[in-house]
C-alpha cells in the first residue's frame, strides 16, 4: 500500500465508520495546515459527517478559533498535551461535532528546541460525552515525512476512538 493509499483508505474507513455511527467530525490543526481535513472531505460523501475546519497556526489563532486560552500556551507552549487538548475540547465545542481531532507539532526543518525536537507532535481526539486523549508522537523525517505521519496518527486515533464509543454503546 503507498503512503496516498494508506491515507486514503484510513480516511475512507473513519467515514464508513462516523457515517455509520451517524456522528460528525470536525478539525483544529497546526503543524498539518488542513491535510487532514483535506484527507477526510476527499472521501465521497463527507459532507454528510464533516462541516468545518480550522488551520490555527499562529498561538492567536488557537485561541481565537479553537478556544485555547492564552494561559495555557504561555504555561506549556503550542505543542504540547495541554495545547492539543485545548484545542480539541475547544473546536468539539464550538462547532457542536461529536468527535473532534487536533493537532500541533514541530514539522522542521527548524523550530526544533532540546525539549521539542523536529518531528515532536502532539494529537489529540475528543468525543462529546467521553472526554479527550492526547499522545505525543516523535516522528521521523523531513518536512513532508513528519506531516503525512501525523496525519496517518491523528486519522488511526480518530478511527479507535469512533470504534471504541461504537463496542461501549448497547
Amino acid at each position: 500500500m503507498s503512503r496516498t493509499e494508506d491515507i486514503d483508505a484510513l480516511a475512507q474507513a473513519l467515514g464508513r465508520a462516523l457515517a455509520e455511527r451517524r456522528l460528525t467530525v470536525t478539525t483544529a490543526e497546526s503543524c498539518t495546515g488542513g491535510l487532514i481535513a483535506a484527507a477526510i472531505t476527499s472521501v465521497p460523501g463527507s459532507s454528510a459527517w464533516f462541516h468545518q475546519a480550522v488551520v490555527t497556526y499562529a498561538n492567536e489563532a488557537k485561541c481565537e478559533l479553537a478556544g485555547v486560552p492564552a494561559d495555557t500556551l504561555h504555561a506549556h507552549g503550542a505543542v504540547s498535551r495541554a495545547t492539543v487538548r485545548a484545542m480539541a475540547e475547544g473546536v468539539l465545542e464550538r462547532f457542536g461535532a461529536d468527535v473532534a481531532i487536533a493537532v500541533s507539532g514541530v514539522a522542521g526543518p527548524g523550530g526544533g528546541s532540546e525539549d521539542k525536537p523536529v518531528g515532536t507532535v502532539w494529537v489529540a481526539v475528543a468525543r462529546t460525552g467521553h472526554g479527550c486523549d492526547a499522545r505525543h508522537h516523535l516522528f521521523p523525517g523531513d518536512r513532508a515525512e513528519v506531516r503525512r505521519r501525523t496525519v496517518v496518527a491523528a486519522l488511526r486515533a480518530t478511527l479507535s476512538v469512533v470504534a471504541e464509543r461504537a463496542a461501549r454503546e448497547p
